[in-house]
């Protein structure tokens, strides 16, 4: 009889359950909401359990829509946002507002000044991240509790990623998952591992005891334990299958296209949604500023992991449709109308369709390859036009904007000391901004380069679903897997009387940062 699999994505708005064979076929996909609390300012909190309810609530869901006996499930793996969840002495939630607020969002930037004191050390960790510590890793938030509340700091009993938390519940075993633990902690996996002395440095020298860090750490498709009878009720499984080492969700995506372009070199791979990011998978560690890592481990076992990013992707997208005040009060557009809206034009226009309008969508700061949070997003050529076709031309403007960034990080990688010294042929694309066929090929034209995009519906939960077939054992590894249940849909090439086009965009784009860069010291004169 046949065997299947169950992967879980927890995003930033909503918990995704899949079902796969063991093949990669997915069979069913089912969305259950989360909460999310924002505000004041740059903070985000979720609740854990609301969290934990909404993943149970989609797996149950999608094990229902699949039409499979729960007995037939013989792996289970999560990936997720590297929230950090906080839970007090006796295991409860610690509560940073409401009762029930205590994972800190990924993208909450309430930490700026603990990240910079990080960046301020010098330490070698600070060369895997870029070169500059962002208020979006562990850390800082940590730093920030320490400080600001010492009441919560006082009743801190453990701290973790939100991958390693879903892992937690689901077998009752504890345990750090190799991906999280170097992409998003003071962990150096190919240094020994612990930064103590930069823990030191930065005030956090009782962080390990405080925040009961596991010191076992399980690699990417090894099994972090067995689903118990309690877990199993709650997600509509059955008890003691193997559950393997939660993934951080970009990292997931990695895992899930890095088969799409085999090779000595695969390419880069784009991973977008809310934040896009930007990936490469090498065999030697490849430093670059505004690039986190190279972080071992994370993806493959032995190769090097780098992340470029842009913190508002999707978000800047969403944004513009928030935003647009539109002909009537109340009215509001949704992304399929406006995109079908601007496939249409863009048939008649090209590249020339709205290019009055030019965008720096670094609306939450900027990620690569700056490393600035506090940079803010720009917008010039705006006119009075209320109309649908003036918010398609600034949405399809904002667009352009975000491939422009990726070919800038693309480029960046290339041309950093350790890079190839030349610009990848290849952007395996996945997630929700590469459903849409105009922007793939719009990432295409942008970058110049070949865009290749996965069968699989949702390539985040595939590449979860690889590794709980490894963990299961139906795989030995992921070598064999990764190949085995990934399978190369299309290949897309860039125009190139667009790409000409948009190469003219792509130095105003130069320009407008260097013309941000310069009345940005003119104000700190002031």
């Amino acid at each position: 009889m046949p065997s299947y699999l169950v992967a879980v994505d927890v995003g930033t708005r909503s918990a995704r359950a899949g079902v796969f064979d063991t093949s990669g076929r997915m069979l069913a996909r089912a969305v259950a909401p989360l909460g999310l609390t924002e505000g004041p300012g740059p903070q985000a909190e979720y609740s854990s359990d609301q969290i934990w309810d909404a993943v149970c609530a989609a797996s149950r869901a999608v094990v229902t829509q699949a039409g499979i006996a729960p007995d037939r499930v013989i792996g289970l793996a999560f990936d997720a946002t590297c929230s950090l969840v906080l839970r007090d002495r006796d295991g409860a939630a610690l509560s940073l507002g409401a009762p029930d607020r205590d994972p800190i969002a990924w993208f909450d930037h309430r930490a700026l000044a603990e990240a910079a004191e990080c960046t301020a050390t010098g330490h070698r960790l600070i060369d895997h991240l870029g070169g500059a510590m962002s208020p979006e890793m562990q850390t800082p938030k940590l730093m920030w509790l320490k400080r600001h509340r010492p009441d919560a700091w006082a009743r801190l009993g453990a701290a973790r990623d939100l991958c390693d938390e879903l892992t937690l519940r689901a077998t009752g075993e504890p345990g750090a998952s190799a991906c999280a633990r170097a992409a998003k902690w003071p962990y150096l996996p190919a240094s020994g591992g612990w930064a103590e002395d930069f823990l030191a440095q930065v005030g956090l020298d009782d962080l390990r005891e405080r925040a009961d860090l596991p010191a076992k750490v399980v690699p990417v498709g090894a099994p972090a334990g067995r689903l118990t009878p309690q877990a199993a009720r709650a997600m509509g499984l059955a008890d003691g299958i193997p559950v393997a080492s939660g993934m951080i969700d970009a990292y997931a995506g990695a895992l899930g296209t890095v088969g799409l372009s085999p090779g000595a070199s695969p390419g880069l791979m784009l991973i977008t949604g809310t934040s896009n990011c930007i990936m490469a998978v090498t065999p030697d560690p490849l430093f670059a500023p505004g690039i986190w890592g190279p972080s071992r481990d994370t993806v493959l076992p032995g190769l090097w992991t780098s992340e470029g990013g842009q913190s508002a992707a999707g978000a800047a997208l969403e944004w513009v449709l928030d935003a647009w005040p539109g002909p009537a009060p109340g009215q509001s557009y949704d992304h399929d109308a406006v995109l079908a809206r601007i496939e249409t034009v863009l048939a008649r226009e090209g590249a020339a369709l709205g290019q009055e309008i030019d965008v720096l969508p670094d609306f939450n700061g900027n990620r690569s390859p700056f490393s600035d949070a506090g940079l803010r997003g720009v917008i010039a050529g705006l006119s009075l036009d209320r109309g649908f076709d003036a918010l398609c031309k600034l949405y399809w403007r904002t667009a352009v904007s975000v491939a422009l960034g990726v070919r800038q990080i693309a480029e960046h990688l290339a041309d950093a000391p350790s890079g190839t010294g030349t610009a990848p042929r290849s952007l395996a694309i996945a997630g929700g901004l590469a459903r849409a066929p105009v922007l793939r090929q719009l990432f295409a034209d942008v970058t110049g380069m070949k865009v290749l995009t996965s069968q699989a519906e949702d390539v985040v939960l595939s590449g979860t679903a690889i590794a709980a077939a490894v963990a299961s054992g139906h795989y030995p590894d992921l070598a064999t897997a990764t190949p085995a249940m990934t399978t190369l849909a299309r290949v897309l090439t860039p125009d190139p009387a667009r790409h000409e086009c948009y190469d003219r965009d792509f130095r105003i784009m130069l320009k407008m940062q260097d013309h941000r860069a310069e009345i940005a010291a003119m104000k700190a004169r002031i």
